[in-house]
């Protein structure tokens, strides 16, 4: 048995949002046997924009039951029997939501009709419910009002039932299909064609733009997982409704996926990432000239456009770090913004130091100088050298000054101890801090897989 579900909403998401009307057909497989149907009132402001969609207007839902006088009926309607809906998991996540709230658990199979539609009648110009009816000479006089659309949907159902001579239906339904659970606009064959393998993968909305990039230990089953469980909330609900098309990028490692996908990221800022999006160096050490001539050396935030002498995760480590150069170096803290009081200067020097303007500008230049040259020769050059796509292939990294450079694939029969010459088979791209750690961590994790050049 079926239980064909049409609801109208204040919203488009359940979890702020409340049901105005629902109606549900019952259908045995050939035909429907029972109605079900009711305003509801859902506590709450029904939207000017929505009222002009549906008809349904505060007035109309005021006397109307709230949901949780109707969840009973509306439960013992469709318990046991297969939830089917246009754009199956918009209603489901709202009906099951809102049966929740009043006590009752949903646990049902799902069939879209949506989905099904594209399947069994492809080659359609729409797959919406108006522009499908319209096609398929289906007279639907309420259109927006759950009723008429759950009678239009119904109908719509049986035609499905008894075109479907290849068994999408039949097919959907076997325990082990994700066919119940795909966005509606989404081909299964996308999903079909993922490999088990690490990588980076994109979805994109109707007109092909990336709208999402995630990176996957395995493709097949981490983008799956996008697609399970019944969360409420506007953002993935929207998110679902606007997936059409996914695509991949296969990895030889899941490091290179997480770097592929922050690089991805940052250059197509899709609508629905949220992290690394805004990732920028926090803290860096700059170097300047004061105006009597002193090199000084400073922590401050990172600066886009800036020139660094090194950068740093956060402002204790660039603290940390400027202390070991005026400790090593016996810079002035003073000239360093460290001692910031009126005090005598606590360097070696005291009061023969430069900020006392007693050391020259020559002198004390040059230490710092050392300094710089010191700190930028102590940042490693290697190569990740680890597993490829193929069998025959490695895939490399390159970090170079202690900058991520680039990363390819390269033969196995390739002697990657010439820098120059491993340059000319990878790609270089633009790094950040997050980037460089992660493939810092990697190295640390496994040394032996580091090739390192000399400085």
């Amino acid at each position: 048995m079926y239980a064909i579900v049409d609801i109208e909403t204040t919203g488009g998401h359940a979890s702020a949002n409340g049901i105005t009307e629902i109606a549900i057909c019952i259908h045995d497989g050939k035909k429907v046997v029972k109605r079900f149907q009711s305003l509801v009132n859902p506590l709450r402001e029904i939207p000017v924009y929505i009222s002009a969609l549906t008809g349904i207007t505060n007035e109309m839902v005021q006397k109307a039951p709230p949901f949780e006088d109707v969840a009973a009926d509306i439960y013992h309607l469709i318990h046991g029997k297969i939830f089917v809906a246009h754009n199956v998991n918009f209603d489901y996540s709202f009906v099951r939501y809102h049966l929740a709230a009043a006590g009752y658990d949903l646990q049902c199979n799902k069939l879209c009709t949506v989905r099904l539609g594209r399947k069994i009648l492809p080659g359609l110009p729409s797959y919406s419910l108006g522009r499908l009816c319209k096609h398929l000479g289906i007279d639907n006089e309420s259109r927006h009002r759950a009723g008429g659309d759950a009678e239009a949907t119904a109908e719509l159902f049986t035609l499905l039932l008894n075109s479907d001579t290849e068994g999408h239906i039949k097919g959907a339904l076997k325990q082990g299909s994700k066919e119940q659970l795909l966005p509606p606009n989404l081909p299964k064959k996308d999903i079909d064609q993922l490999p088990y393998m690490p990588g980076v993968y994109y979805f994109h909305d109707q007109k092909g733009k990336v709208i999402y990039v995630g990176k996957a230990k395995s493709l097949k089953k981490r983008v799956s997982s996008h697609f399970t469980g019944n969360n409420p909330g506007l953002q993935r609900q929207e998110f679902l409704r606007n997936i059409h098309q996914v695509t991949f990028q296969i990895c030889g490692t899941e490091l290179i996926a997480f770097v592929l996908e922050a690089i991805e990221i940052k250059r197509l800022w899709p609508k629905y990432n949220r992290s690394l999006k805004r990732f920028e160096n926090a803290y860096c050490l700059y170097a300047f000239e004061d105006q009597r001539g002193y090199l000084r050396i400073a922590v401050d935030k990172y600066r886009k456009y800036s020139d660094p002498i090194y950068t740093c995760n956060s402002l204790l480590d660039g603290y940390n770090l400027l202390n070991k150069l005026i400790e090593s170096f016996e810079l002035c803290p003073k000239l360093c913004f460290i001692q910031k009081n009126q005090d005598l200067c606590t360097s070696v020097a005291g009061s023969s130091c430069a900020c006392e303007g007693v050391e020259t500008v020559d002198d004390y230049n040059r230490r710092v100088n050392t300094a710089i040259d010191q700190l930028k020769q102590a940042l490693p050059t290697y190569a990740i050298r680890d597993e490829g796509r193929t069998g025959d292939e490695h895939s490399c990294i390159l970090v170079e000054k202690g900058q991520f450079y680039g990363m390819g694939y390269i033969s196995h029969y390739f002697d990657a101890d010439n820098i120059q010459q491993l340059k000319n088979y990878l790609t270089p791209y633009p790094g950040n801090d997050y980037i460089k750690n992660i493939v810092s961590n990697y190295a640390t994790r496994y040394p032996e897989r580091m090739v390192v050049f000399a400085s």
